[in-house]
């Protein structure tokens, strides 16, 4: 999510009505607040969007919070983005939509993250040790949403 103007104000007033789709995927209230102002800086307009910033525009002190949430409490990232995929067909649904699928280099030092090697990335616009992964959004006039994601993995990671 996130992106040009059109898009923040369109999410901005979706956004509790998203979260109310997934809150009961979190145990506990903090996991909950963290989630949604989780979402709030993915659409927020910041130059960089990482667990400082993202923590930042929540207002909190640090990105423990935000890390805690993505890395340590127990919750299913395929089950939230199904309850977002059904919101979007529920209440943005468009017979004019479109569905775009973009695959995104992520370049990398090293070679022990899944699925990095020297491949092509589009990002960089040559051959460089990166990750590629793949993702599908669904886009209308009123704005655009990923809808799915994955990680390509080269034949080189699947072969053995």
């Amino acid at each position: 999510m996130g992106g040009d103007l059109a898009d923040v104000r369109l999410w901005s007033g979706e956004l509790d009505a998203v979260h109310e789709r997934f809150v009961h995927r979190f145990s506990r209230s903090e996991p909950r607040e963290s989630a949604l102002a989780y979402m709030r800086g993915l659409i927020a307009p910041l130059q960089r969007k990482n667990g400082w910033t993202l923590a930042e525009e929540a207002g909190h002190t640090g990105p423990d919070r935000i890390h805690r949430m993505l890395n340590r409490i127990e919750w299913d990232a395929d089950e939230v983005l199904d309850d977002v995929r059904q919101y979007v067909v529920d209440n943005l649904g468009d017979p004019d939509a479109v569905l775009v699928v973009d695959d995104t280099g992520f370049l990398k030092k090293g070679t022990r993250s899944a699925g990095v090697q020297r491949q092509y990335s589009g990002t960089a616009g040559r051959t460089e040790n990166c990750q590629v992964g793949v993702f599908l959004a669904y886009a209308t006039d009123r704005g655009r949403t990923l809808i799915d994601r994955r990680l390509y993995l080269p034949a080189s990671w699947t072969d053995d």
